[in-house]
């Protein structure tokens, strides 16, 4: 088994890549109303919610565990995306390296997807980093229902 890799997907949505893209970027404070199932709190560190090079802390429910995500934000406002590279956290017990980026790329006015590449490298042989991207899957893909209910 390889012992690093980027995994990519796209993950469909049904709202504005515009709305998707400001959760993401700038209003992660309100992801725990979003999808609180999955994620119950987001505490800023350094900078402001919506200023490139923040850092904030995830807390968030995995597999029954309570963990911690501990990234800083990199914002590209022209491609509509995301980048937070994991500094702490459980993610890091098991891995070197977990840089998620979130591309959202409009598809229509009321549609658009998600191209989620993940850069990682693992400490072991026995770590497992797909339970932390799919995870991210999952947070994307749910937060789609928030954004259809909010749409102007």
């Amino acid at each position: 088994m390889a012992m690093s890799g980027t995994y990519m997907t796209d993950v469909p949505l049904k709202g504005s890549a515009e709305k998707h893209y400001k959760l993401w970027s700038s209003e992660t404070h309100r992801i725990p109303d979003t999808i609180g199932h999955l994620i119950q709190g987001v505490i800023l560190h350094e900078g402001d919610w919506d200023s490139h090079g923040s850092i904030k802390t995830w807390k968030y429910n995995l597999d029954g565990k309570e963990e911690e995500f501990k990234e800083r934000t990199e914002i590209d406002e022209e491609k509509m995306a995301v980048t937070m590279t994991a500094l702490d956290g459980q993610v890091m017990e098991e891995l070197k390296v977990y840089i998620p980026n979130l591309q959202f790329i409009p598809e229509s006015q009321n549609a658009c997807v998600c191209k989620v590449s993940v850069k990682w490298e693992k400490r072991t042989e026995d770590s497992e980093p797909a339970k932390f991207y799919k995870f991210l899957e999952k947070m994307i893909a749910d937060s789609d229902d928030h954004i259809l209910h909010n749409q102007e």
